[in-house]
């Protein structure tokens, strides 16, 4: 067990205590929420920084990371999806997390045949991890500032739009072993 493990096992544990804060924490339980999405969005940078640079990277990391992301961001999603009762949340919320299964299935399929750095991750997708944090903290947390649940909204959007490109060049990248 060394940080840059630690930094993602804390992710993991932050769900729950995001969840108790988004609904009973009161008032301000939503803005504990962002704080702690927040947090966990920065420990998501900070944990591969740290594998990379101090030369740590392990198995169990490299299993952990991409979970501990996946999970956060669909309970995050699921409970803006239910607080905001709204189609236009519903729509990119959805097109986020079934993207996340699609690739995630790549991914697995394509490591079977031994080709997963076929697919690695782009300048694309960081770009769309960077909108999808920062509009769900602002969505999460904003909820007594209407022109930030704006900028929240247009954040979403773009990260639903970055999420169709980088599907579409991962979707790309393995074409020819899925036409085989």
């Amino acid at each position: 067990m060394n940080l840059p493990n630690i930094l993602t096992l804390s992710r993991i544990v932050m769900i729950p205590l995001m969840v108790i804060s988004f609904y009973w924490l009161g008032a301000q339980g939503k803005m504990v929420a962002a704080v702690l999405f927040a947090l966990a969005a920065v420990t998501d940078w900070f944990d591969g920084y740290l594998a990379r640079k101090l030369n740590q990277t392990t198995p169990l990391g490299a299993f952990l990371d991409p979970v501990a992301d996946k999970l956060i961001v669909a309970v995050a999603l699921v409970l803006l999806v239910e607080d905001f009762a709204s189609i236009w949340l519903t729509i990119p919320a959805a097109i986020i997390v079934g993207r996340e299964i699609v690739i995630s299935a790549l991914r697995e399929w394509m490591a079977e045949l031994g080709k997963r750095a076929n697919i690695a991750v782009s300048y694309v997708g960081k770009v769309k991890t960077a909108a999808q944090m920062g509009s769900i903290t602002v969505l999460m947390g904003g909820e007594h500032f209407p022109w930030v649940i704006d900028l929240g909204f247009i954040a979403l959007y773009l990260a639903a739009v970055l999420t169709i490109w980088s599907m579409l060049v991962y979707l790309k990248a393995a074409w020819p072993e899925l036409r085989a």
